[in-house]
């Protein structure tokens, strides 16, 4: 995964990665992008614009994973109460964490939102 701190490069290799999961696809409901398992949301991908800073908001369950993201700067429990069930939004600005953490929160995620049979799938892979 690149060291990058690029933004743009960084929601690019989360967003790869986020693909490379298995069921996993991109969907545009708002126009940002979201990677989905099934029907649901795994990721946000935020915009990948240059007007708006772009972020990436993940589920994470384990209280370590959720409280490391909640320090990172700027980063916030989601809005639409998405936060009182583990989302937290991480802005990819200055002091971000790179594309590798990010991934693995995003795996994360997909952990807690994929079915079993497709988690089973990554796990033997």
């Amino acid at each position: 995964m690149a060291a990058s701190k690029d933004p743009l490069r960084v929601r690019g290799a989360v967003r790869a990665f986020a693909l490379g999961l298995p069921g996993a696809w991109e969907d545009f409901p708002w126009g940002d992008g979201v990677v989905k398992v099934g029907k649901k949301i795994f990721v946000f991908l935020g915009p990948d614009d240059g007007d708006r800073t772009p972020g990436v908001t993940v589920k994470l369950r384990d209280e370590a994973a959720h409280a490391h993201a909640m320090s990172q700067p700027g980063a916030a429990p989601t809005g639409y109460g998405l936060g009182r069930s583990g989302w937290v939004s991480i802005p990819l600005a200055e002091g971000a964490p790179g594309a590798d953490l990010l991934c693995d929160w995003v795996e994360e995620s997909y952990r807690a939102i994929a079915p079993k049979r497709l988690i089973a799938e990554l796990d033997a892979g």
